[in-house]
């Protein structure tokens, strides 16, 4: 019975979001610090809103549809049916148009990655996703960042894009949660791994530090293995052996990338509250940032 409430809800909400509001609805709420407004339902409006993740009118997308869907999850606005059908509908978004370049269709996916990074935030702290979904979202969103081909940072046209660092955002949410296990911490610190060794330029647009964010809230997790770090850091430190002597534009791209997400893991480590284990840690990234 509750399966088919939860259905029926769904379908509801689908046909009542049909209706949509005009920008400044939508600039109101923001204005009115992001309460819902008089007699309207949050669970119908975020089902317009989610439509808006697409729009390549950065206002109706970014300022308006992400920021009031982060704010309305974070305050516990949405119902469980809710943020249920959301999150299922934001995770089958990071395969539309997988694998397209210099078009549109990067925009649902990054930022429906940014709204998952809410969406594994608020479980957290107040799990509703259930552990077959979260570890579902944790191995989709490993696959994802891998995937993605459009590293679009900023545009003058579109403005935010930013698929990369939407996406360490959503590695770095998960991580903070206790139902990560050892096996999922390293395919993530893998999956970063072998994004910075295969982006074709070098990120402009603070993506290396979203990285080395994602990568700092595992190394805080109280069951992270040292060792496993230790091999993943020797991994990087291998992979540029020979960017002097084969150089390459890739090379020198992945050289890059790898050295700023570095420099980044090392200030983000020199913020976190000292302890034997961090203290090791950032002294194993400071030995290679200084044979780099």
């Amino acid at each position: 019975m509750a399966n088919r409430l939860t259905v029926l809800f769904v379908l509801m909400s689908t046909l009542l979001s049909a209706q949509t509001h005009d920008r400044a609805f939508w600039q109101a709420i923001g204005k009115n610090k992001y309460a819902v407004p008089e007699h309207q339902s949050a669970d119908v409006l975020a089902n317009e809103l989610s439509s808006l993740l697409a729009s390549p009118d950065p206002e109706l997308r970014d300022d308006l549809a992400y920021s009031i869907l982060a704010r309305w999850i974070y305050r516990g606005y949405l119902s469980t049916p809710t943020l249920i059908q959301l999150t299922d509908s934001w995770r089958a978004n990071l395969k539309d148009g997988l694998g397209e370049t210099g078009t549109n269709s990067v925009l649902k996916r990054s930022f429906s990655a940014l709204c998952l990074s809410s969406m594994a935030a608020r479980e957290a702290k107040s799990p509703f996703m259930g552990p077959d979904r979260y570890h579902q979202l944790v191995a989709e969103s490993v696959s994802y960042i891998q995937a993605e081909r459009d590293l679009r940072g900023y545009d003058a046209q579109l403005h935010w894009i930013h698929a990369t660092a939407h996406t360490a955002d959503l590695l770095g949410a998960l991580a903070d949660n206790p139902m990560l296990t050892e096996e999922e911490q390293g395919a993530i610190l893998s999956a970063i791994a072998a994004r910075l060794a295969t982006a074709p330029t070098i990120y402009t647009q603070g993506e290396q530090d979203r990285l080395a964010a994602a990568v700092t809230s595992i190394v805080r997790r109280p069951d992270f293995d040292a060792t496993s770090f230790g091999a993943w850091l020797s991994a990087i430190e291998n992979a540029d052996r020979d960017v002097w002597t084969a150089t390459t534009v890739e090379s020198l791209a992945h050289y890059q990338n790898r050295t700023y997400m570095l420099q980044a893991l090392a200030v983000h480590l020199a913020l976190e509250p000292d302890s034997p284990r961090v203290v090791d840690y950032r002294q194993k990234v400071l030995a290679i940032l200084h044979n780099r």
